[in-house]
């Protein structure tokens, strides 16, 4: 199954995920002057020092972020100027204490950016994206703080403590990407691509969430909505109300190029209609057509790696990944295309004969891929989505599901709070125990889709964990699941299923993090790795003791019948052919993008998307990309530049890791004892490829993955393995 889900698209801003800020929640001595009564001007008092819901307004945020940015640029002066030889303790410990402020107040605001926005939150991300590239810079590009930094790394060999030498090794490393090698003239070009970057990413980001709100299908005549559920429809009656088109039903769009209601709209204009909102949702040439921002991002980009010593962006962002170039990148994925374009045509060509039969009259177009792919695997596989939905009341798997898995694997137990307040009142809000009985994390749910909330799903954190500061994390999740109308059960489908395992997968690896120091902790790891926790968790959404826990009819409990059951699993590779072309597009469309020097020409959007496509022969009219460019947000506009192949990367080691677990016994505590102890709780305190390494035993192979997505070829066997190494 396809995993095209973020990690987090709040995190706009890179030093709020790779950089000073890392999480930490207490107040420097004397330092902040900010008034008493503002939320954020202490810790919070709530468990964990969860985020004061209750109290933060609005008018909160923009003098927290001016305190904030004020006392951490005063902390990291004091820092550089010291007239003391650079030691770890006055120079690096030092830097991991401060920002305390600013973190605390960013932590929360960019969630709610994302996940529950208005127009005065937009017009405030607005006017912070430069100040805070601006903050940025004048921390990365100080010349004595680097010259402290750069002591400190030269005489790293001599130090004992190796999480201390990982912390100033990657200090030294975020401080060289950021410019700090350059003359004065050039930090001054950065300076001001960086600050124009901050803009247009904000920019797109409120333009695609307007654009997506304003392209939902809205349906006139019930007729329209043939072949939806009664809840279905439910919904859609519901979300008219809401944007006040009584009588009306609207089918409101996800962030990906396909949408789920194709899967049973019979009526093929109403598709077509559907589909056509989606692929032009920001290229219509009005108010919200994201192509000039796109334009510009990739020129600057690309100016900006160039100033920094790379052919290119791509080659930039990918130097300090797992994947270490472009290339190696692009040829794992390249590898792929054939034996995935041809399992697609061998999909396609299953529908058309089906619609041949039909007497339909007409060739398979994308809008009709998903219905007549439904309809193909109830014929082969007997397994209709209505049929399992039912067993999928999401409350149920995620106290039976999620939570059962996370308990046999590491232990864990989980107990509602309704006493913590939440930033909308669909979230809700664990207490997250250690085998032990002891208090570990809090972990907070926003499952439903809204207008206020971006597209897509992804994890991230109000608080990091921390041994230096003594913090416990608090971390969230966040879904676009179809609310169900009132009174009505929230029945997911099993794609949603394993969205849920996915991005609590990313839950555990922030929740189960045991670090000393913020920069190092939880999810701070490279794009290409912070996906293997998140995409292994979804393995155990199908292993036999979870599925059977949790498949249970919402209305008798009854458990899903073993038909039923083995009918899933039959299915698993079904439709393969299709969701890893799209998502191999979508992947190499960025890379594309990204691969453009700096001096290239001002691209034509439609006609380079176009011609990228076609270079890396995965130009397949009835598969688009699963995400065209104008409306790409992991790369416009969520950290995901020149990294979407990370999900691909990152699958090589799951379905590695997993076939250790079958290897060794499957679901044991055991097992996620170690996997916890050798991944999930070390950050990025060790290299990658050494922390997998020490995990397996051996460099991961592509075998696994293959097997999984159903795509094992002699064409594929021999050539994907050396790129997928380390």
């Amino acid at each position: 199954m396809m995993r095209a889900r973020g990690l987090s698209a709040a995190m706009s801003l890179a030093f709020l995920t790779t950089s000073l800020l890392a999480g930490a929640t207490t107040t420097p001595a004397g330092g902040s002057k900010l008034p008493a009564d503002n939320p954020f001007a202490a810790e919070s008092t709530l468990p964990f020092h969860a985020p004061h819901f209750d109290k933060i307004k609005v008018a909160d945020y923009a003098p927290a972020f001016e305190e904030g940015m004020r006392v951490h640029l005063a902390e990291m002066e004091a820092i550089a100027n010291d007239p003391a030889k650079p030691t770890f303790a006055n120079t690096i410990d030092k830097a991991e204490r401060s920002g305390l402020l600013l973190t605390r107040v960013a932590k929360v605001f960019f969630n709610l950016a994302q996940s529950n926005t208005n127009p005065d939150i937009q017009k405030l991300q607005a006017d912070l994206a430069p100040k805070l590239a601006q903050h940025q810079d004048e921390i990365f590009l100080n010349p004595k703080l680097f010259a402290r930094i750069k002591a400190l790394h030269d005489a790293r060999d001599g130090m004992q403590d190796p999480e201390q030498k990982r912390l100033v090794e990657r200090y030294y490393q975020n401080f060289v990407r950021a410019g700090a090698l350059l003359n004065d003239a050039d930090k001054a070009t950065l300076r001001k691509l960086n600050e124009e970057e901050s803009k247009l990413t904000t920019e797109f980001q409120t333009k695609l969430l307007a654009a997506t709100n304003a392209a939902a299908l809205v349906v006139d005549d019930k007729k329209q909505l043939d072949g939806f559920s009664d809840a279905d429809v439910a919904a859609a009656a519901e979300a008219a109300k809401s944007r006040k088109l009584d009588g009306k039903w609207v089918v409101v769009l996800q962030n990906t190029t396909q949408q789920p209601a194709q899967v049973s709209l019979k009526d093929r204009a109403t598709r077509e209609k559907l589909f056509d909102a989606s692929i032009h949702r920001a290229d219509r040439g009005d108010a919200n057509d994201t192509r000039q921002i796109i334009q510009r991002l990739a020129k600057l980009r690309a100016e900006r790696a160039e100033l920094l010593g790379f052919k290119n962006y791509a080659s930039y962002s990918l130097d300090d990944q797992m994947a270490k170039t472009p290339e190696n990148a692009i040829k794992l994925m390249t590898d792929m295309v054939p034996a995935a374009t041809k399992k697609a045509a061998g999909e396609q060509a299953d529908m058309q004969t089906l619609v041949d039969k039909q007497k339909g009259g007409f060739k398979i177009a994308p809008w009709d891929w998903q219905f007549y792919a439904e309809q193909v695997r109830k014929a082969q596989y007997d397994l209709d989505e209505a049929q399992i939905k039912p067993y999928f009341e999401l409350d149920n798997v995620l106290k039976n599901g999620v939570f059962f898995a996370a308990n046999k694997l590491y232990g864990l137990t989980f107990k509602e709070r309704k006493d913590i307040p939440v930033y909308q009142p669909d979230v809700r809000v664990f207490e997250v125990f250690d085998a032990d009985g002891k208090s570990l994390a809090l972990w907070y749910a926003d499952y439903f889709k809204r207008d206020s909330k971006s597209g897509g799903a992804w994890m991230d954190s109000f608080v990091d964990q921390s041994g230096l500061l003594g913090n416990k994390p608090v971390v969230f999740n966040v879904c676009n699941f179809t609310k169900p109308a009132a009174g009505q059960p929230a029945l997911i489908s099993f794609s949603d299923v394993t969205t849920m395992f996915h991005e609590f997968g990313h839950a555990l690896h922030g929740m189960l993090s045991n670090v000393k120091y913020p920069t190092l902790a939880g999810t701070n790891v490279p794009r290409d790795f912070v996906e293997f926790p998140s995409q292994f968790n979804e393995h155990w959404a199908l292993d036999p003791v979870v599925f059977a826990n949790y498949a249970k009819h919402y209305k008798t409990g009854a458990p899903m019948p073993a038909e039923l059951v083995e009918k899933i699993k039959k299915s698993h590779t079904f439709n393969q052919g299709f969701e890893t072309t799209e998502y191999l597009a979508a992947a190499l469309l960025d890379m594309a993008w990204h691969s453009l020097p700096a001096d290239a020409p001002t691209q034509d959007v439609a006609k380079f998307t176009k011609d990228s496509l076609k270079k890396y022969n995965i130009d397949v009219p009835a598969v688009p990309p699963r995400y065209k460019t104008p409306y790409f947000a992991h790369i416009w506009g969520g950290g995901y530049s020149a990294g979407y192949y990370a999900y691909l990367w990152s699958e090589v080691l799951d379905d590695d890791a997993y076939a250790w677990f079958k290897e060794h016994g499957g679901m044991t505590r055991e097992n996620g004892q170690r996997f916890r102890e050798m991944v999930l709780s070390r950050g990025s305190t060790k290299d990658m490829a050494e922390l997998y390494r020490a995990f397996r035993g051996r460099d991961p192979s592509v075998e696994p993955l293959l097997e999984e997505r159903g795509l094992k070829t002699a064409s594929t066997e021999s050539a994907a393995p050396a790129a997928a190494g380390h």
